[in-house]
């Protein structure tokens, strides 16, 4: 079996691969109008000078800001991420310089039809480095393993799920513009994830998701109370697609595999204020930790 870190490389160096095989192409559109030219040029944010750095490049960069916790200014790599195939080549090679395991997994959607994205997630608690906020969210646990042919057939989520619980989203930024950088570089990112926060695990069992009160307690600000508020209106919906992105190259996901399934009400910024923070939700109990000062200092510090 040819390991992770194996298949992030060999796919990594297929994709670049591919981008000097359409240089014959990008030099045909160079033969355009020139006034077709001067649109493209004029909406380009690297210089003409510059090559265009390669998608290699970028997951070595990100890797770096992991270990050093600098961020990146998103200018430079404004277009060497083009498509959602790119920005998840780069989240596959940079898992796998990290030595992610990929038993942590996240995934959403707009509604219930998607669209949808997803990434692997921080396998540690609570990061030492700034957060842009925390979201809340339910992870699910999977019961068994599921092969590329189980992920295409209908699946119920009691069917393959034995586990859920509360958790907490830590969201933090390895661009210097933060949520801002564009939506590609940010899903290349593993979607500014930095770390997932599990409650107590319990049996899995549908509840009346739309209808769930919930509370989230943080230091220095009011509490937040709702009731409903995740997008697809059950976290189980974002199974299907996940499961599919998962095997989409054959692989087996594994039993115990998790993934957390979208927020609830949004992103909750934090104050500068050591504490604690607090999450209850009806039928799901209660998830408390420790937030130091720093945690709400906002985003990483610039190179």
């Amino acid at each position: 079996m040819v390991s992770g870190t194996a298949w992030a490389v060999v796919r990594m160096a297929a994709v670049d691969a591919h981008r000097v095989a359409e240089a014959p192409v990008r030099r045909e559109q160079r033969a355009r109008p020139r006034a077709h030219r001067a649109t493209l040029e004029a909406t380009s944010i690297i210089p003409r000078h510059l090559p265009m750095p390669s998608l290699s490049a970028l997951a070595q960069a990100l890797t770096e800001a992991h270990h050093t916790g600098r961020a990146l200014d998103a200018r430079p790599w404004a277009e060497t991420v083009r498509n959602e195939a790119d920005a998840y080549a780069v989240q596959d090679a940079v898992a796998a310089a990290l030595g992610w395991a990929g038993t942590r997994w996240k995934s959403g959607g707009a509604g219930p039809q998607g669209p949808f994205s997803h990434s692997p997630v921080n396998p540690g608690d609570l990061p030492d480095r700034p957060l842009l906020g925390v979201e809340v969210e339910v992870a699910l646990r999977l019961a068994r393993d599921l092969t590329p042919a189980d992920a295409q057939r209908p699946l119920a989520a009691a069917d393959v799920v034995d586990a859920m619980c509360i958790a907490v989203e830590c969201v933090a930024s390895r661009w210097q513009q933060g949520l801002d950088a564009p939506a590609l570089l940010r899903m290349a990112d593993f979607q500014s994830n930095a770390g997932l926060l599990l409650g107590p695990w319990q049996p899995w069992r549908a509840l009346d998701w739309a209808h769930l009160d919930w509370r989230l307690a943080l230091p220095g600000q009011p509490d937040t109370s709702r009731r409903g508020g995740h997008a697809l209106a059950d976290p189980a919906g974002v199974l299907p697609a996940w499961l599919q992105h998962l095997t989409r190259e054959g692989q087996t996901v594994r039993a115990g595999t998790v993934v957390t399934t979208g927020a609830w009400s949004g992103l909750h910024g934090l104050a500068a204020a050591p504490g604690l923070l607090r999450l209850t939700m009806a039928g799901l109990g209660e998830l408390a930790i420790s937030l130091p000062a720093s945690a709400g200092s906002g985003a990483c510090p610039a190179a």
